[in-house]
């Protein structure tokens, strides 16, 4: 079984994982289920938590982590079928994949969306070529579309500071000097709405999320972030790009410039919510997504949400090659 995004988890199942992840996280749970195993950890993009976490948590589960990076640390990776491999890439994933798996019993792969293509980007090819190939799990370190860890860690966070009532959510898009990938707000849309919560977003014209995901989770979406934060237990801030822009930076960077300095949580926006915590995957940058006032409060839980990622990916760990 892949673990590709958490549209498939129901909510006992999540529910399970956190659990699982509380018994990591307060020593609670001491299993070495990965003893003797190794995990593949393929990384096409810079990464910090990501990359410390699943080496750390790996260990920890008693494995060991072989950690490779296409065109640096391994050969260049062609992903696509049927292509002909008389540019700059050496290897292909068919290859790649079905050889690695060989030595490890799962590869977690990180790749980011180009913004180049939203159609082709929407359906995650890389990701899902490297599913296609392996009859070990593949576990989704972020992709174009998804990026179920760091959605998972999220929803951790907010059991642990709130408990597990239903909150008022609010993802809140952000003014950013470039475009982003929509990987993390995807998922935290996602696992918000599966884990109950009055899921808000919002966005300026033109910056929605993906219709099909989002037009399933019952959200409110609105363009007024002055009205969002109204009332709101969690400000979930994250930038990401246009679709309309796909492929034009220059265009979308013009585009955009409009909304700085409105679109930024600071305090007089956090003055209306209900004591709301402040929440981002990090990296962040400070007085363009966040002003220091907010993200040095007491009310940002940025950094213990940065570690809940190491306790739940034990736990998704131990419950995908644990048996």
């Amino acid at each position: 079984m892949h673990f590709l995004d958490t549209k498939d988890l129901s909510r006992e199942q999540i529910d399970q994982l956190l659990e699982s992840a509380l018994r990591f996280k307060h020593g609670r749970d001491r299993s070495t289920p990965l003893a003797g195993k190794s995990v593949a950890l393929v990384f096409f993009n810079p990464s910090l938590r990501t990359r410390a976490s699943m080496q750390v948590g790996i260990y920890e589960l008693g494995g060991n982590a072989v950690v490779l990076e296409p065109g640096g640390t391994s050969w260049t990776l062609e992903y696509r079928e049927g292509a002909v491999m008389n540019a700059d890439k050496t290897e292909h994933v068919a290859e790649f994949v079905r050889v690695l798996e060989r030595y490890c019993v799962a590869i977690g792969v990180r790749t980011f969306a180009t913004l180049k293509n939203w159609q082709e980007e929407r359906i995650d090819p890389v990701l899902n070529a490297f599913a296609k190939y392996a009859s070990v799990p593949i576990i989704n370190l972020e992709s174009a579309m998804h990026h179920p860890c760091q959605s998972l860690a999220d929803m951790l966070t907010i059991r642990e500071k709130l408990g597990a009532a239903r909150k008022r959510v609010v993802l809140t898009w952000a003014w950013h000097p470039k475009p982003l990938p929509m990987a993390v707000p995807n998922s935290f849309a996602l696992a918000a709405a599966q884990m109950g919560h009055d899921l808000v977003i919002a966005h300026p014209p033109g910056y929605d999320l993906d219709e099909e995901l989002i037009g399933s989770l019952g959200a409110t979406v609105t363009n007024d972030i002055d009205a969002a934060f109204t009332g709101a237990d969690v400000i979930y801030a994250k930038s990401w790009g246009s679709k309309q822009f796909y492929g034009d930076t220059d265009q979308e960077i013009a585009s955009r410039a409009q909304y700085r300095g409105k679109w930024i949580v600071d305090e007089e926006k956090m003055s209306r919510t209900n004591d709301a915590i402040f929440m981002h995957c990090l990296p962040v940058r400070r007085n363009v997504i966040v002003t220091d006032d907010v993200i040095d409060s007491p009310a940002s839980v940025v950094i213990d949400e940065a570690e809940n990622r190491l306790h739940v990916q034990k736990a998704m760990l131990a419950g995908l090659l644990g048996g």
